[in-house]
């Protein structure tokens, strides 16, 4: 159980992932932990997480007392600074990095700060380690598909990620570095299905970029299955990658409008998007292996590939233009996760514990 007894620091760990995994990691599925910290810049949202796990629904902020003798424990920092980092990562065994800058636009405006928080904040989560010799087992790098060929700044910026982890196994022998890759996770906040819920709940229109665009799409649970599949099975440099279904956007909105007469409105494509995205590039083909349910990118670099040869998963890249489900499948999976109009009524900006 790979829980068990562990210390568990989840960075950005008030995000819809971070929650959706504090939750599974408590449950004690994978073993019953000795403390989860929640390690985030923002008190309002640590605040309502806290209230949500306590299951209150308000109260004083005195509720914060007794916060370090807790199983969950919230502390205030960020990734950005040095010093808060190693004050959360020197009392871990296992390190999950959900804290991000992920909004393409905003990364478009803002590149300075994203490559603050995207690619300083894990060198800092390395550095920490590396200078202070801190006795940290695994460190899990959260990664996305927009990563993959990247043409925006956020996609850029968590490609760096990605290779400032893997190269961390190099000259930490005593860690292992991994990472997982996933497409959009549906209701995670910030994404389309809360956008197109409100826009529906307004009476429209619902907007979308492009109807051929299509997107990789899974539950924040399968997004939880792929950390845990990775902190099983990885070895030091390996990214996991969910082998999932990809929609188009355009059904995704006819799904959730449904019967109601609403027109749906063709803005264009915002800056930085890409009409399809891409899980495992053609150059990635090369070294990726198939272990269960899940793609296996193993490291390019020579000094991390030292293991038995296993046989190539893919011909191509795996891109969300090519695995496309249709309209019907399409409505079948928003229900199955529960994420209509109906089913999502009440629920405040998509944050669902599912």
């Amino acid at each position: 159980m790979i829980f068990e007894g562990k210390r568990i620091l989840v960075t950005g760990g008030t995000g819809s992932m971070g929650k959706t995994f504090v939750h599974r990691a408590l449950s004690g599925e994978l073993g019953t932990p000795k403390k989860v910290i929640v390690f985030s810049r923002d008190e309002a949202k640590q605040h309502e997480m806290r209230l949500a796990f306590q299951h209150k629904t308000r109260t004083t902020d005195e509720v914060i007392y007794r916060n370090f003798m807790q199983v969950l424990e919230f502390r205030i920092g960020d990734v950005r600074d040095y010093g808060a980092v190693c004050s959360a990562v020197k009392r871990a065994d296992i390190v999950v990095n959900a804290a991000a800058l992920k909004q393409v636009p905003s990364c478009e405006y803002f590149p300075g700060e994203a490559v603050l928080t995207n690619c300083i904040g894990a060198h800092n989560i390395v550095r920490a380690i590396e200078e202070n010799d801190y006795p940290v087992e695994t460190v899990v790098a959260i990664s996305t598909d927009k990563a993959c060929k990247p043409v925006n700044v956020m996609g850029m910026t968590k490609s760096l990620q990605e290779r400032i982890f893997v190269a961390a196994n190099i000259l930490n022998t005593k860690t292992r570095f991994i990472g997982v890759r996933y497409g959009n996770v549906l209701a995670s906040r910030g994404s389309v299905i809360p956008l197109f819920h409100e826009q529906i709940g307004l009476g429209g229109p619902v907007t979308i970029t492009s109807p051929q665009m299509t997107r990789f799409l899974l539950s924040l649970n399968r997004a939880v299955d792929t950390v845990f599949a990775a902190l099983r099975q990885a070895r030091p440099g390996e990214i996991y990658v969910p082998n999932v279904p990809s929609a188009t956007v355009m059904n995704l909105a006819k799904a959730l409008i449904g019967k109601r007469k609403i027109a749906i409105k063709i803005t264009g494509i915002r800056p930085g998007e890409k009409l399809h995205e891409i899980m495992v590039s053609e150059e990635e083909v090369n070294h990726c292996v198939k272990r269960g349910e899940y793609y296996v990118i193993k490291s390019m670099l020579p000094e991390l590939n030292t293991g038995k040869r296993e046989t190539n998963a893919l011909k191509k890249e795996f891109s969300s233009a090519d695995s496309v489900i249709g309209y019907p499948a399409t409505a079948k999976l928003l229900k199955q996760h529960h994420l209509t109009v109906e089913d999502m009524a009440g629920v405040e900006d998509g944050e669902l514990l599912r």
